[in-house]
């Protein structure tokens, strides 16, 4: 039975058992669950804080995990991403209290308080500068108004709170995170955890794709099939009428409104589109 850790709480929680769902686990399961039997599957769910997950996975405990590359990086696990899930997106940023601080190089010598000590350490490194770091568990914005560091260090969506308290980042992001499910460094591939990312990369797919069908005058269609050409190559099919044909392709969803009116502008009608549930490419 394959063993699959998922976050508990945190921006990753509520869009894993989403992702989850859709790809047919997790059906019966209740948000207060810590550990989900799906024999249906042969899947088996632990429900773990974020930051724990990718050292369980590293340790062999458990097969696969869903985590954020920040939280793997900084455990220093023997795991590795083998699918990024496109969802809670965030940077790893410096921030100090506005106009103390151009870049980087101004923190030499300074104190940086962060979440995720292994991450900024082995960055400094890199950098060449020299910082004292003090590692806290959380309310990292707080630790320069209550005299504990000079700046900060914290994963950033969108700044507010950075802001409120009276900081601004500094230079650029030092990593760029989101949802990934890792693996044991050097586990042996196995069908059960195949079956399970393809699962996950048809529910990404899903989400970014709809199905286009139309008619169109068969002399355009291959300007039509031009502006939609499928994954493989578009479905045409003859029409009683032998002057039309109809064609049905998965186009981005991004794009389905401009495809849509190039399509009117040839000449096709009849244009639908329809969400894709779920698929396999």
């Amino acid at each position: 039975m394959l063993r699959v850790a998922v976050p508990n709480k945190g921006q990753l929680a509520e869009p894993a058992r989403s992702m989850l769902t859709e790809a047919g686990y997790l059906r019966s399961a209740s948000t207060r669950d810590l550990v989900v039997h799906d024999p249906e599957n042969d899947v088996e769910f632990f429900f773990l804080r974020p930051r724990d997950i990718a050292i369980y996975v590293g340790e062999g405990t458990l097969d696969l995990g869903i985590t954020g590359r920040d939280m793997l990086l900084d455990s220093a696990a023997q795991a590795d991403e083998i699918l990024s899930l496109g969802f809670a997106p965030s940077t790893f940023r410096l921030a100090a209290p506005v106009g103390t601080a151009t870049s980087p190089a101004d923190l030499d010598g300074r104190t940086i308080a962060t979440s995720y000590a292994g991450v900024l350490e082995a960055w400094l490194a890199r950098e060449g500068i020299s910082a004292r770091v003090v590692k806290l568990d959380g309310a990292v914005e707080n630790a320069v108004a209550l005299g504990v560091a000079d700046a900060v260090a914290d994963v950033v969506a969108t700044g507010t709170t950075l802001r409120k308290a009276g900081l601004e980042v500094i230079g650029e992001a030092i990593l760029t995170s989101e949802a990934l499910v890792v693996r044991r460094t050097g586990a042996p591939q196995v069908p059960a955890v195949d079956t399970f990312v393809r699962r996950l990369h048809g529910v990404m797919v899903a989400r970014s794709y709809v199905l286009v069908d139309y008619d169109i005058l068969t002399e355009h269609l291959e300007q039509a099939c031009s502006l939609t050409p499928g994954i493989e190559s578009p479905t045409v099919s003859s029409l009683h009428d032998p002057r039309w044909s109809a064609v049905r392709a998965m186009v981005p969803s991004l794009d389905v409104h401009r495809i849509m009116d190039e399509l009117y502008d040839l000449g096709a009608r009849g244009i639908l589109v329809t969400d894709i549930h779920a698929c396999r490419l």
